[in-house]
C-alpha cells in the first residue's frame, strides 16, 4: 500500500506521486466515475471547437471536477489530491483516462 511521504513533506515527482494517486482510486465506482467525467470534458473542448461556443469551456472544470468529487466523497470516501496536489492530480487523471481507454489499467 503506497501512503502518503511523512508528514511536512511532499512527493518530489510525478512518478513518486503517481502509484499513491492510483492508491487513492482504489473503489471502481469512483475510478470509473472519473473516466467518464475525463471523457465528458473531452467531449465539452470538441464541442466548444465546433460550435465556436467558448461557454464549453467553462463546463470542462465545471464536469471533469464535479464527476472527480462525486466519486472521491460518495464512493471513495476520501479527500481528493486535487486540494493538495492539483498539478500532479490533473496529470494522473489524464494519465488513469488513457491508461483504462487503452486497456493498459484495468478498472
Amino acid at each position: 500500500m503506497t501512503t502518503q511521504p511523512p508528514a511536512g513533506e511532499r512527493f518530489q515527482s510525478f512518478s513518486a506521486f503517481y502509484p499513491y494517486y492510483i492508491h487513492e482510486h482504489s473503489n471502481r465506482t469512483c475510478r470509473r466515475i472519473h473516466v467518464v467525467g475525463s471523457a465528458l470534458v473531452l467531449a465539452a473542448l470538441v464541442t466548444a471547437v465546433v460550435t465556436l461556443n467558448p461557454w464549453w469551456l467553462l463546463a470542462m472544470p465545471l464536469v471533469g471536477y464535479g464527476f472527480a468529487w462525486v466519486g472521491h466523497f460518495f464512493f471513495e470516501k476520501n479527500r481528493p489530491a486535487t486540494f493538495k496536489y492539483p498539478l500532479w492530480s490533473l496529470m494522473g487523471d489524464w494519465r488513469m483516462f488513457f491508461e483504462t481507454i487503452t486497456g493498459k489499467r484495468r478498472f
